[in-house]
């Protein structure tokens, strides 16, 4: 029974991880094309736009990483910081 249960809660953390991945390709998706495609009247994508579309799609996987990055030390020290402020308090 213990088993079912940590493999239904890792299936939903697998479908909770892909999602998030689709809701940022979506979006970076959406961002790039809005600011890169400008010529609707031809087949091809002009060197243009397709040098813009990997400019933006370098800096937007940089910006999501530099971010997450920022996110995990500012988690870490929150929680350095929760384990000093528990130390305190049983120290006392």
């Amino acid at each position: 029974m213990a088993s079912q249960i940590s493999i239904d809660q890792l299936d939903k953390d697998q479908i909770k991880s892909f999602s998030d991945f689709l809701l940022s390709y979506n979006k970076l998706s959406e961002l790039c094309f809005i600011d890169c495609v400008s010529e609707f009247t031809g087949r091809t994508v002009s060197d243009k736009e397709d040098k813009c579309a990997l400019n933006c799609m370098e800096k937007f996987l940089k910006m999501n990483q530099r971010i997450s990055q920022r996110f995990q030390e500012f988690q870490m020290l929150a929680n350095e910081n929760a384990i000093a402020a528990a130390q305190k308090l049983s120290g006392k």
